[in-house]
């Protein structure tokens, strides 16, 4: 039994593998014989941030099972960490150490965040949990749009009135000028950098649920109860599922602000209505569904672009057609005829292979 539940396991991983490499094949082709218009190119790269984000997220709400609504902050967390380095230290190195280093540094900070913030917040559930978090995304949010930060000889200079108040030498610098945020960013973010995270991410992830430690994060999830009764550790698994999302959505981040030349805090990619949409990926995609994430977060990053040409009815044809997908996805009906379905393919299946026999 355990043998089998590794090689299927194992087969998953490898088919989500095999399916973001074929979407990369596919997209570099088209790229390279012109077939791309400049809209989807201009959407490679957030649908990888946006993949990575929603992988992640999967994993505190599908393997964990608790409601988070805070995710866009550590994604604000990695961007914000990753473009001040730019801006500073990072300045001076290679575009590739700059970004490799600001990757590292955003993970390492967003993760830090995450296990600050998992002591009081993995105590609640349910609904509290989702509104405490909820509440940590709009702080980080509105802390940093009114922060200005700046260095010159004497270091760094740090204020939450305004720029002048920094009092910075006529040769300094103002990395962050508050609703302002920070701009000249190196747009050094590239979409086979972006497969690569995106599959890195889904190698920890997709290891981490195989894991005795993802096991104990389902048992958890399933029945808190019994797990605690034979010794597993509660707090302990949920804060590394916590932590591990974290980390990935600061990754997200930093790949984010490597992608635009101007980085906000104000943005409405880090605030109440992103975190609503990285859930609408996990539950679209299908809760505790990894490869599901990927595929919701790819279809939803461009349809919206795709509709443009509706003008004013192209968000009402974008709700439309996400509760048509939501349906299909959730409604017993919609399950019952995918079961049926895969059952008879399951069949015609094992059919040819008697005949090949």
């Amino acid at each position: 039994m355990k043998l089998k539940y590794k090689k299927k396991s194992l087969r998953y991983a490898l088919i989500t593998y095999a399916m973001v490499l074929a979407f990369y094949m596919v997209c570099e082709v088209m790229l390279r014989s012109g077939f791309m218009s400049s809209l989807m190119k201009g959407l490679l790269v957030p649908i990888c941030y946006y993949s990575m984000l929603a992988v992640s997220l999967n994993l505190v709400v599908g393997i964990s099972g608790e409601l988070s609504l805070g995710h866009a902050g550590f994604m604000c967390i990695g961007a914000f960490a990753g473009a001040i380095f730019a801006q500073t230290a990072g300045a001076a190195l290679p575009g590739w150490a700059e970004l490799f280093i600001a990757i590292i540094l955003g993970a390492v900070i967003a993760g830090i965040f995450g296990f600050l913030i998992g002591i009081p917040v993995l105590r609640l559930r349910g609904d509290y949990l989702a509104i405490v978090t909820l509440a940590f995304g709009e702080i980080i949010k509105n802390v940093i749009n009114v922060v200005y930060l700046g260095i010159d000889s004497k270091g760094v200079h740090f204020s939450m009135k305004d720029s002048l108040s920094l009092g910075l030498e006529p040769d300094g610098v103002t990395i962050i000028k508050g609703a302002q945020g920070i701009s000249r960013l190196p747009r050094n973010a590239t979409f086979t950098l972006g497969i690569v995270l995106l599959i890195i991410a889904l190698f920890i992830v997709l290891n981490l649920i195989n894991s005795r430690h993802g096991r104990a994060i389902m048992a958890i999830r399933d029945n808190r109860i019994a797990a605690e009764s034979i010794g597993i550790s509660a707090s302990k698994y949920k804060m590394l599922a916590f932590v591990v999302a974290s980390a990935i959505a600061g990754v997200a981040g930093v790949l984010y602000s490597h992608n635009l030349s101007t980085l906000q805090s104000s943005s409405s990619n880090f605030g109440y209505n992103q975190s609503i949409m990285m859930l609408v990926f996990v539950v679209l995609g299908g809760i505790g569904n990894i490869r599901g994430s990927i595929i919701a977060a790819t279809i939803l990053t461009i349809l919206p672009e795709k509709l443009r040409f509706l003008d004013d009815y192209r968000m009402l044809i974008y709700a439309v057609v996400l509760i048509v997908m939501m349906l299909f996805n959730s409604a017993p009906a919609a399950i019952d005829f995918r079961a049926r379905m895969a059952a008879k393919f399951a069949r015609h299946r094992n059919a040819g292979e008697v005949e090949d026999e």
